[in-house]
């Protein structure tokens, strides 16, 4: 697969791409990694505590800036919000190195990005894919722990069917704080992601849903056993899955991404009271953005262990979660559900183990296992592929190497009652 990948450009040293930068730095493969933000401040910090990375400082609306940073990369590892996704994404053609996002951009069309986004990602899968294929390389987006791992839960779960026709993905963050702290990542991302409308595939097609629409509940036992609530949320699953559900998930014809916890919770009563609009109002004679208002009310995500450490020495009020896929269809001629349930450290283990929180230990593991497979040639796909689109050797060995980071998966076959 394209060659030794020895140089890795990481954009982005936010939470995930810290992490991911700190685990490159213990791979024997790895001979230089380049931290590039536009916060040098945050890009000297990470540097300092790496043996082989130097640092640069990147204006991610410049795309001479990028192109700077990563010529000679092998691979450039995008960290950087949705929005700088395709000047990334075209750089690493230009270098001709491979690429990995986290997300996958929005900015591929011109326009709303919330009207765009989907044809975006076809033209990825069909425009950009070629380019990697000229250049033999490979691209690889969604890679975090959602999308990403989740994907590749979803993959797993499906291969004990003989068809499936359901796939349900469920996610709850239930790790709470006596210090206000709704949000484990940035928060003007979840916000923008809890105000608009989600995707779900549906009878073979793509529909848009209401923001916080269509409740279901779920009894999880790593929820401690309460019945929890889990809504419609802006997701790129089933975008992905849905576009490769023919191929990749045994003809599934409805996937759908539910999202619960505490960021819900909290983030709901606000958008049903229009606080969550990004559209300028008159309020006592002034000019408002309700969005801008509460975002600059919301405490960043701690990045540094010196911030992890103060919020859980001031208490937790819960430290739970779930992530699990029910994927539904036929085995052996009967109805049942496959159950995967992904199991990893909370927030105080996380924070004991690395000095992260759960969200950036999660997210940032599962991103740098994509990376590793670069490192190890792992992939045999050329072009532009997502991460639900791994073979299943490559599930496999994912799997294997998330379990070594004690993040596993358990999956149990249940009978449909009829």
């Amino acid at each position: 697969m394209g060659g030794m990948v020895e140089k890795i450009l990481v954009l982005g040293v936010g939470a995930q791409g810290s992490t991911v930068a700190r685990r490159l730095d213990e791979e024997p493969g790895v001979r230089q990694i380049v931290c590039a933000d536009y916060d040098e401040k945050a890009v000297s910090g990470l540097t300092g505590l790496l043996k082989k990375a130097s640092g640069v400082k990147v204006d991610a609306e410049s795309k001479g800036d990028i192109v700077k940073a990563a010529r000679g990369a092998d691979l450039i590892v995008n960290a950087l919000p949705l929005e700088y996704g395709r000047q990334v994404l075209e750089t690493a053609i230009e270098v001709e190195a491979h690429y990995q996002d986290f997300s996958a951009a929005s900015n591929i069309i011109n326009g709303d990005p919330d009207e765009n986004w989907v044809k975006g990602i076809k033209i990825m899968y069909d425009d950009y894919s070629v380019q990697f294929e000229k250049i033999g390389r490979t691209a690889v987006i969604g890679t975090g722990s959602a999308p990403g791992l989740i994907c590749v839960a979803a993959r797993r779960a499906a291969r004990e069917l003989d068809s499936c026709h359901t796939i349900n993905m469920f996610v709850y963050e239930g790790a709470e704080a006596k210090k206000f702290q709704p949000f484990w990542w940035s928060p003007i991302t979840a916000l923008l992601d809890m105000k608009d409308r989600g995707y779900a595939f549906e009878n073979g097609e793509l529909i848009r849903t209401e923001a916080f629409g269509r409740p279901v509940m779920r009894k999880f036992p790593e929820l401690g056993g309460f019945e929890a609530e889990f809504v419609e949320h802006n997701h790129d699953e089933p975008v992905f899955m849905g576009f490769n559900s023919e191929f990749f998930f045994k003809g599934a014809k409805n996937i759908y991404f539910k999202y619960g916890g505490v960021g819900v919770n909290y983030a709901k009563p606000l958008y049903r009271a229009g606080l969550l609009s990004t559209r300028e109002e008159m309020v006592k004679g002034r000019n408002v953005v309700p969005f801008d208002l509460i975002l600059a009310h919301l405490p960043p995500a701690p990045k540094t262990a010196d911030e992890i450490k103060e919020i859980i020495a001031g208490g937790l009020v819960s430290d739970i979660g779930a992530f699990v896929v029910e994927a539904y269809g036929k085995k052996n001629g009967e109805e049942v559900m496959v159950e995967a349930h992904v199991f990893a450290p909370g927030l105080a283990d996380s924070f004991e183990r690395s000095g992260l929180t759960a969200e950036m230990y999660l997210t940032g593991q599962c991103g740098f296992l994509f990376s590793k497979m670069f490192i190890e040639g792992k992939y045999t796909q050329f072009g532009l592929i997502s991460s639900d689109m791994l073979t299943d050797e490559q599930v496999d060995w994912y799997l294997d190497g998330a379990s070594k980071l004690d993040i596993t998966l358990e999956l149990a076959v249940k009978e449909v009652k009829k």
